[in-house]
């Protein structure tokens, strides 16, 4: 009824686009099976070895978190795995896990993300599976103990992970070698460990990412015990001529293969590519044709055809790459609510450097705070944040420092001149106190000072990695599997976890309910069937909706398996007369105002005094959360919210009377 991803429209179910194949017959050999005979150094010598490219499919995981915010669920990857491991035998690997995946599974789709992964193991026996993995911030977005990265590793290896892509925001090699180990200390599984690539190399005025300085960092990979270097793009920021000169210098000093990763945002990455096969490059990364482009990957379609009668074809039919693309298209055309909003390429890019991975989330986070029709001036802010925070490699979690930075300047209309000049002056979002503190590490070219100082002057500061409690312990290194997963993902993602577990108490596992029932409700007078196993269906109906009451709320008549049954909704299109919040003055110091609309959660009781700067309540909005400070000193005369509350922009949330 509230149709929050608008109406149902003409979406075609993508199953109905799945290729004509017969999917119970055993799928061919591949990459898995080669990785199982060689083991990890064997199977890295024969990537080294061998004269054609390989080819990483992204599309499971990269592609959609770059286009669509990684809201693709589970079931539409689990469905055409089967079909990807058929017709696709030839591909080093499919990435279908990490990243951004775990934690949106948890928040926003009510999934577990290890039962994707086990689902998708289970499908694809064939080919190697891979995941992008945050160095000791595992998939998280702050540090964890070595205990916890050490039992995510080895959950997920045994789950089914074969190649795990390590990386650090920060280039800080010891903050991924944790990762490293637990890798390798598995035995069977690939340490493919990422150089992060900012900056362009080629550029005579570049003092800081220079190719030196990504040999030496290349050095320090290999020298903890790398598999694999990958060249991590986060942004398409690497143009030709700079991918055939750091991928020549790194197969020149290294014996190690080389895999590139790249980001299709300004619409030249093809020639990236191409440059970098032309000089050795050992494997790359591309999407399905209707999910690459733009902020994702480039085009399969587009590199199998470019390879053809080469010698480095890549041995991939062109014709198994175009037979899957319908599925893709149908999969892209159901999940439009959540496109990043680029429709073209963009050359902004080289000014903005936002992560193609982090461009569609950042769009779905400024129009959660009403800026979705400032994007622009988001990605202007972007820039200019970089600069202010000292040009730090950008890939979570330094980017969402970067993009909360950006949208915080945006949602108070800050001059980024005066913030960079008096920080102090400003409510700054915690993310960016804590990488000032060192949160995440030391950055490449130094602090930026003085706005480091001022940043942190009078803060109390308490970062650092928790330890794991004996309980917790017990259970990540126990050998119960069900209650390692569960465990990793309370300590993981606590907030989340809750969400989903919130999820499965109320709406069961909606895994099985098709994802345009899922996203777009029922239709009127139709009867809709779940398929809950083999041969177990329930038919579904809405069959009339009431008018609305006082408070907005409506009797919908549904029916379940023939049999009616009402159920009371709140229909969001209505307005309900509610007090008007108060507007905090502008011009009074002593009001202290939201910065940008979210959940505000008070730290002071009335009475209470306060000092200039002192945190008097905090502020969370789509993963970006504020400390609201006091702008005077006095006592708290009035609070005009609740203990934890939603608020706009500029709605009052407390009085501060000076004594």
């Amino acid at each position: 009824m509230n149709q929050p991803n608008g109406p149902r429209g003409l979406h075609t179910n993508p199953g109905l686009k799945l290729p004509k194949i017969d999917i119970t017959k055993p799928a061919p050999a591949g990459s898995r099976q080669r990785l199982l005979e060689l083991g990890p150094e064997g199977f890295a010598k024969d990537l080294r070895a061998q004269k054609t490219v390989a080819i990483t499919e992204t599309t499971f995981r990269d592609a959609h978190q770059s286009l669509l915010a990684t809201r693709v669920r589970g079931r539409d990857l689990v469905a055409v795995a089967p079909y990807v491991a058929r017709l696709t035998p030839q591909l080093l690997s499919v990435e279908a896990w990490g990243g951004a995946t775990y934690d949106v599974a948890l928040r926003f789709l009510g999934e577990d993300p290890w039962q994707r992964l086990a689902q998708l193991r289970e499908a694809m026996p064939n080919l190697c599976i891979q995941m992008l993995l945050r160095g000791r911030n595992t998939v998280g977005y702050t540090p964890y103990p070595t205990e916890v990265t050490e039992a995510f590793v080895a959950e997920a290896a045994a789950t089914g992970v074969d190649i795990f892509r390590i990386f650090d925001a920060l280039n800080d090699v010891s903050q991924m070698k944790p990762a490293i180990d637990a890798v390798l200390k598995t035995k069977n599984a690939v340490a493919e460990v990422a150089l992060c690539y900012t900056a362009d190399l080629l550029d005579p005025d570049e003092k800081l990412y220079t190719l030196d300085y990504y040999l030496n960092l290349a050095q320090q990979i290999v020298d903890a015990g790398a598999h694999i270097i990958a060249i991590k793009d986060m942004a398409g920021l690497l143009r030709p001529a700079a991918a055939e000169k750091l991928v020549s210098a790194l197969r020149a000093k290294f014996d190690l293969p080389v895999h590139l990763h790249t980001h299709d945002t300004a619409g030249g990455q093809l020639a990236t590519l191409m440059a970098a096969i032309n000089v050795g490059v050992d494997a790359v990364d591309v999407a399905s044709a209707p999910m690459a482009g733009t902020t994702s990957q480039p085009s399969a379609s587009a590199l199998v055809a470019a390879l053809a009668h080469t010698d480095k074809d890549s041995g991939i039919p062109l014709s198994a790459v175009a037979e899957l693309e319908p599925y893709w298209e149908a999969v892209r055309n159901v999940y439009a609510p959540f496109e990043s909003g680029l429709p073209g390429p963009t050359g902004r890019v080289y000014k903005h450097e936002i992560p193609g991975g982090q461009l569609s989330n950042l769009r779905q986070q400024a129009i959660a705070l009403g800026l979705g029709d400032q994007f622009e001036k988001v990605e202007n802010m972007y820039a200019a944040a970089n600069e202010i925070l000292g040009r730090p490699t950008k890939v979570t979690p330094s980017s969402k420092v970067v993009g909360d930075l950006a949208l915080h300047l945006v949602a108070v209309n800050a001059d980024p001149k005066d913030f960079a000049e008096n920080p102090q002056n400003y409510d700054v979002p915690d993310s960016v106190v804590g990488f000032m503190a060192g949160e995440l590490g030391d950055l490449p070219g130094g602090w930026p000072e003085p706005f480091r100082t001022k940043v942190l002057a009078g803060k109390n500061l308490k970062f650092g990695i928790t330890p794991v409690n004996p309980e917790d312990l017990a259970a990540l290194q126990g050998a119960d599997s069900k209650l390692r997963r569960s465990t990793l993902n309370r300590l993981l993602f606590p907030g989340p976890t809750a969400d989903f577990q919130k999820s499965q108490d109320t709406y069961g596992n909606l895994d099985q309910i098709e994802t345009v029932d899922y996203l777009y409700g029922l239709e009127p007078g139709v009867e809709h069937v779940v398929s809950l196993s083999r041969g177990v269906q329930i038919y579904v109906g809405l069959e009339a909706i009431g008018s609305p009451d006082a408070k907005g709320f409506r009797t919908l008549m549904a029916t379940l398996n023939g049999q009616l049954r009402p159920i009371n909704v709140r229909d969001r299109k209505i307005t309900v007369n509610t007090v008007q919040a108060e507007k905090a003055d502008p011009n009074n110091l002593g009001h202290v105002a939201a910065p940008f609309a979210g959940v505000v959660t008070l730290q002071t009781v009335e009475g209470t005094h306060v000092e200039v700067g002192q945190p008097v309540a905090t502020i969370e909005a789509m993963k970006m959360e504020a400390t609201i400070t006091a702008s005077v000193a006095g006592v708290v005369r009035r609070l005009a919210v609740a203990k934890t509350q939603s608020v706009d922009a500029g709605d009052l949330i407390l009085v501060v009377e000076t004594e």
